[in-house]
């Protein structure tokens, strides 16, 4: 009895190991990623740009603020947001997407 439940033990701990390896592997961005998946530097809400790995509340917040004065051109302007460097934007690129740019209105108080 006691082989059998250390058997199973094993095969359980097998199973948790392998469960947990393709886990980390969509975690880290090695999973592919559907275009229809992407998010959009242009439209995404705060929300969403957090849940994307290494953007948090902050750099979030600084993607929206910088897309306010200048909508993003090309995935690589993210680069230009305060916070955001090279490495950074290799873990993110097949993640990110630019869509149809909004024109910034810039209103006259008049």
């Amino acid at each position: 009895m006691q082989r059998f439940n250390k058997a199973v033990a094993a095969g359980l701990l097998c199973g948790l190991v392998v469960i947990g390896q393709g886990r980390g592997a969509v975690a880290a961005g090695a999973a592919p990623v559907d275009e229809v998946h992407r998010v959009d530097l242009n439209t995404a809400s705060a929300e969403e740009l957090a849940r994307l790995p290494g953007i948090g509340p902050a750099k979030a917040q600084a993607i929206i603020e910088y897309r306010a004065q200048e909508p993003f051109g090309k995935p690589e302007d993210l680069i230009k947001v305060k916070g955001v460097g090279e490495k950074l934007f290799e873990r993110l690129k097949d993640q990110i997407t630019v869509g149809e740019q909004k024109p910034v209105s810039k209103g006259r108080g008049g």
